[in-house]
């Protein structure tokens, strides 16, 4: 006997009289709050079904109040049922499945308690459900190994009025002391880990199995948030359903001459789909043949309803689902699948969610064969005016390449293009002739942070195009602030952060987009996959890893029915297993060859004594320690064992002032604080970063240079207008030194950066080469020939082997002779293609050098051709051509390697932390091929073997 009440087979007795079981018994011992309210919406499914429906919303909320408890969290300030809900999610504790039956029990609550809704039907069902979520709730927050009881729906004659009653005295006798229960919970010394409890709570989520009535409810709820009017019970062709005008319907139970379809919609009076629904434990796919039978056998009294035929098909889309969210893992049991029957060799596809009423006729309405006629027969003339966009041949290239998968029926595109080579101008120009050919309703671009998000708003706002005027001009952009495009938005830029949390954790479903806001998706920085190194800000905390960013990040780009275009420098294999391998690649050394991107001279290696022995603590040593949270210097106890810190480790878990200040003076005798070339220092932490100016700052003064103050600034989320201050880094004189942790790590352009400086260590080679790429661009304004890369941390030495942004001229202080010397010895043309290159690099660096008299001569050596034209004439000729043309031009490289005259200043000063050695090179590292040409093979030879592509 416990709380007055014996549990017998079947059968429960409460205050004496012998009762028949209800299904919710099994709460007793733990939750008894959960257990009456469950015998009092069973009580009265029959009687009162609206507070049946009022009793199980009341369940919902109950359990969310307790799983707030149990894992300890802060509960919102509006304590709305629908945030704690959103809070569940962006914890990863509330499974699809589960999240799906709140949102049932939560709406039909709300509706009969504010509209005097009831309804017996849906009483039986959401009693069923709640049965299943709080079977799911015990396995994951009671006893892990319970097995339930078979749910038995209860019968007309379990209501007694005195029942009711007792049991209602009783749950508000225990709802006295729930508050107290709560917070025993929260504080609770006996809890199991997070990750364990995600994982229990998957895994019963995922053997819940939704009988058709549950099924149907789903995905009733599933419509109605895509703005079909529907009601299974109420709104049947039975009843006297039928389409109307000014109304979105999905009428249940349409009859045809193959039997009766699950739901029929409408728009106004035009039949424009046929729904197969099956419980949620049956395969899919298989369904929709079974549908597309319904729309072939309309009934010819419905052919007033019917739009046209298609392949002797009545209905243009046909949808089969179980209410399941789609999963890639249960691909066959779970998704809404689609297809769309006006074409006999269109296939299904799983979508996220349904169709919307106004995606619906907007596919009806758009003629995508014509328009990809268009976009083929549009001119290029306009991309590559040089009043307009002004693109480069492979620029043009690329939008080619795109076009032509498109019309290949390619829905995942990638293009691959160096770090400076115009990737947001090239898609300017695609998404234009996207938009102008009609080919897209309305393009979403995506970008991995704000900064770069106002940046390519500011491209289409400034970029000519056609008739003297911008993209903006003509058509309708909405940029970051904007949550929800408008009906003529044609161009969307928001960020991949702000897009997961209106998809996954929106508490106002008024936010949440649908599948057909958008069909295509541009990726800006496509590769993403970094995250490790960054400091994470508010919204990449949500992302607890880097496995769980990309899930995520997959996640927005699988929930639009889309074409993906995905854009980067660096491809990695997640990014090739969204998007497939590249369909065109412009690499870092083409670029260069090109004359369209700066070559880098060899990183400036500097050794000091802690760098190359490293820091080292004693046993018995006493460490002050820095408390980021107190802002204090504490010290540790007493070392039990010895401790040796590695350049690793220097600046992130040990600050080390004395090994920057000397790596600083050093590299400092090199950079103006007056400019114009302007500098970028990578910082391991804010905390390091405010060390660097202050150092800088220093070392000027200690020389006795005078320094404007804001020649040398930090540049991280933390501070005041970060984006503000971007924009002066790279359109006013100060700060000419920008030091940073992650803000402009990938992405903005600064062309006059000439000088970066690693002073922390990243594991990325994908994040690295972003930050290599910041140097990268031209810079006509200073004369920008090259960038200088120093690396006290040895980075480049580190990632030597993966990086594929070496210098095309390995030495830029070999001579052109000693190159043309080499080149007239080799035997094979792949290596004497390899020194033409060098050449040509060495020659779009050298002609930034050349000034009036030195044009002259190098036209007069050159057999009358200027640098340019002489470039491009190499480029044009093949290997053995070059060589002939090359051979007899001795005197021109001679001329070339003649000296300018110039001077260097050396300042000289002597520290505690003793410089080393400073030099150029790779380190220990060797030179690998091109990493475009190696990825590109490594996809090639591994695509049987690797995971992702199977």
């Amino acid at each position: 006997m416990e709380n007055n009440i014996i549990i017998c087979k079947n059968r429960w007795i409460f205050g004496g009289i012998d009762l028949v079981k209800s299904n919710f018994t099994f709460l007793e011992s733990k939750w008894p709050v959960l257990s009456d309210l469950g015998k009092l919406a069973e009580k009265n499914i029959y009687n009162d079904s609206n507070t049946t429906l009022i009793k199980l919303g009341m369940i919902g909320e109950h359990i969310v109040d307790y799983m707030f408890a149990y894992d300890n969290l802060d509960s919102p300030q509006d304590n709305k049922q629908v945030t704690k809900i959103k809070i569940l999610k962006n914890n990863d504790l509330l499974p699809y499945e589960i999240d799906q039956i709140l949102y049932v029990l939560r709406t039909n609550r709300n509706k009969a308690a504010h509209e005097n809704y009831s309804s017996v039907e849906d009483a039986k069902t959401n009693t069923s459900l709640t049965f299943k979520l709080g079977v799911w709730f015990m396995q994951t927050y009671g006893e892990w190994d319970f097995e339930p009881d078979k749910f038995v729906m209860p019968d007309e004659s379990t209501y007694t009025l005195s029942e009711n009653d007792e049991i209602l005295k009783d749950y508000e006798e225990k709802l006295l002391i729930l508050e107290e229960e709560l917070k025993k919970l929260r504080t609770d010394e006996n809890k199991i880990t997070a990750k364990e409890r995600q994982e229990k709570s998957l895994k019963s989520a995922s053997l819940i199995q939704l009988n058709e009535d549950e099924t149907r409810q789903i995905i009733d709820m599933q419509l109605r948030k895509c703005g079909w009017e529907v009601d299974t019970k109420n709104l049947r062709y039975a009843n006297g359903t039928r389409p109307e005008k000014n109304k979105n319907l999905a009428i249940a139970e349409w009859p045809t001459k193959g039997g009766r379809a699950d739901y029929a919609l409408f728009i106004d009076e035009k039949l424009v789909g046929i729904i197969e629904a099956k419980k949620g434990s049956k395969d899919i796919p298989s369904d929709i043949n079974q549908a597309k039978e319904y729309a072939k056998n309309i009934k010819k009294e419905h052919f007033n309803y019917v739009i046209d035929k298609w392949n002797n098909c009545f209905v243009p889309f046909i949808f089969a689902t179980n209410g399941r969210a789609y999963l890639k893992q249960l691909e066959e049991k779970s998704g809404t699948w689609f297809l769309d029957a006006r074409k006999s060799t269109n296939h299904s596809r799983a979508l996220q969610s349904f169709y919307t009423p106004e995606g619906i006729m907007d596919l009806i309405e758009r003629d995508i064969e014509k328009a990809q006629q268009n976009l083929e027969s549009e001119s290029f003339d306009y991309l590559t005016d040089r009043n307009g966009l002004s693109l480069r041949e492979y620029q043009v290239r690329a939008i080619k390449s795109v076009e032509n998968a498109l019309s290949n029926n390619k829905k995942n595109i990638l293009l691959s293009m160096a770090t400076g080579t115009g990737k947001t101008r090239t898609i300017v120009g695609l998404i234009y002739r996207f938009i102008k050919s009609k080919r897209f309703k309305r393009i979403l671009f995506l970008v991995d942070r704000s900064a770069l998000g106002n940046q390519a708003e500011d491209t289409f706002k400034e970029a000519v195009i056609e008739d003297l005027l911008t993209f903006t001009q003509i058509y309708d952009v909405k940029g970051l602030e904007h949550k929800h495009p408008e009906q003529s938005t044609k161009l969307h830029i928001t960020t991949v952060q702000g897009m997961v949390k209106r998809i996954m954790y929106s508490s106002d479903e008024e936010m949440i987009p649908n599948i057909d806001d958008y069909d295509c998706i541009i990726v800006d920085e496509a590769h993403r996959g970094y995250i490790l190194d960054k400091e994470m800000g508010e919204d990449e905390l949500r992302f607890r890893n880097e496995k769980d960013y990309i899930s995520k990040y997959r996640k927005v780009l699988e929930y639009f029915d889309s074409v993906k275009i995905g854009l980067t420098a660096t491809p990695a294999l997640h990014t090739s297993a969204i998007f497939g391998k590249p369909i065109f690649e412009y690499s870092y050394r083409e670029a260069v060859i090109d004359g369209y991107l700066v070559d880098h001279e060899l990183p400036h290696h500097l050794e000091t004594a802690l760098n190359t022995e490293g820091i080292k603590y004693r046993k018995g040593d006493v460490i002050p320690i820095y408390d980021p949270i107190t802002n204090q210097i504490i010290n540790s106890d007493e070392l039990t064992d010895d401790i040796n810190i590695d350049v690793d480790q220097f600046n992130k878990k040990v600050i080390t002032e004395s090994f920057n200040k000397v790596v600083l003076e050093e590299i400092t005798k090199d950079i103006c604080p007056d400019g114009p070339e302007k500098t970028l220092i990578f910082a391991a932490t804010d905390i390091h970063a405010d060390m660097i100016v202050k150092l800088i700052k220093e070392i000027y003064e200690e020389r006795g240079i005078e320094v404007e103050d804001d020649a040398v600034m930090k540049i991280t989320g933390s501070i005041n207008k970060p984006l503000e201050t971007i924009k002066r880094f790279k359109n006013e004189v100060y700060p000419t030194i920008a030091v940073t942790v992650d803000l402009l790590t990938t992405g903005v352009d600064v062309p006059a950066i000439t000088n970066l400086v690693f002073l922390r260590k990243v594991k990325s080679r994908i994040l690295y080469e972003q930050m290599l790429g910041r140097a990268t661009r031209l810079c006509s304004d200073i004369e920008k020939t090259h960038f200088n890369i120093y690396d006290p941390v040895r980075l480049y030495e580190t990632l030597e082997s993966v990086n594929n942004m070496k210098p095309v001229v390995a030495n830029n202080t070999v001579k052109f002779n000693t190159l043309l010397d080499e080149l007239l010895k080799l035997e094979t043309q792949e290596k004497q293609k390899s020194h033409i290159d060098q050449i040509i690099a060495k020659l779009h660096r050298k002609k930034k050098n050349l000034k009036n008299n030195d044009i002259d001569m190098f036209i007069s050596y050159a057999g009358g051709l200027d640098v340019d034209e002489f470039i491009n004439n190499l480029k044009t000729s093949n290997t053995q051509d070059c060589v002939n043309k090359l051979k007899d031009k001795k005197d021109l490289f001679e001329f070339l390697d003649k000296p300018k005259k110039g001077y260097n200043t050396i300042i000289v000063s002597n520290h505690e932390d003793e410089l080393k050695e400073h030099s150029l090179g790779y380190g220990d590292g060797k030179k690998p091929e091109d990493y475009m040409i190696e990825f590109k093979e490594f996809i090639n030879n591994n695509i049987n073997k690797t995971p992702l592509y199977k």
